[in-house]
């Protein structure tokens, strides 16, 4: 007959409440497995998420095109030969890039494109005068020398706006043009 326990069950050695940790070296390894399993699956995780090739939604800043838009120069360098009477502006084109703003309206004062009262009192002064006004600035309107615009191209649009309010000024002479005829013996 079997031994009884104190409970009057027999003593089972595969008993239902035993644990399948048996040795100390199998507890060893499950206190490390819990520890660096989940460790493991959270980094695969974060590169999963972290390191695919995606981009943002409607996000093109890191296009090279953006990229080279970004790191293009602020400024740049246009040489052009001024004494070269076909590389200059004529007195319209000046006009309409730069006079134009407060001329055609009256801006600021201004006298308007083509009309003679205005311009009379000043075509009156002479083109000496209102080339020195145009060069430094006169009330609201600002210096035009050293802009984008050469001297002699300045000159052009003077001669060509006021000529249009009723001046009779005749074209200014090229600068090389000018600059032999002070140069020729008298």
């Amino acid at each position: 007959m079997s031994n009884p326990t104190s409970e009057g069950h027999a003593a089972d050695p595969h008993d239902d409440h035993s644990s399948p940790i048996r040795t100390p070296k199998q507890l060893i390894t499950v206190i490390i497995a819990s520890f660096v399993l989940p460790v493991i699956i959270i980094i695969m995780l974060v590169n999963y998420v972290a390191f695919g090739g995606k981009e943002g939604a409607g996000s093109d800043g890191m296009s090279p095109e953006a990229v080279a838009k970004r790191l293009q120069p602020v400024g740049m360098v246009e040489i052009r030969d001024v004494s070269n009477p076909a590389a200059a502006r004529s007195g319209e084109q000046v006009y309409q890039a730069q006079c134009a703003a407060c001329h055609a309206t009256g801006a600021a004062n201004a006298p308007k494109f083509g009309d003679a009262a205005a311009w009379a009192p000043r075509v009156a002064t002479g083109f000496e005068s209102l080339l020195n006004s145009a060069m430094k600035g006169k009330g609201a309107m600002a210096a035009q020398a050293g802009g984008d615009a050469s001297d002699h191209e300045i000159a052009r649009a003077v001669v060509y706006l006021a000529n249009q309010g009723g001046g009779k000024f005749s074209e200014p002479a090229a600068p090389a043009a000018a600059a032999a005829a002070a140069s020729a013996p008298k």
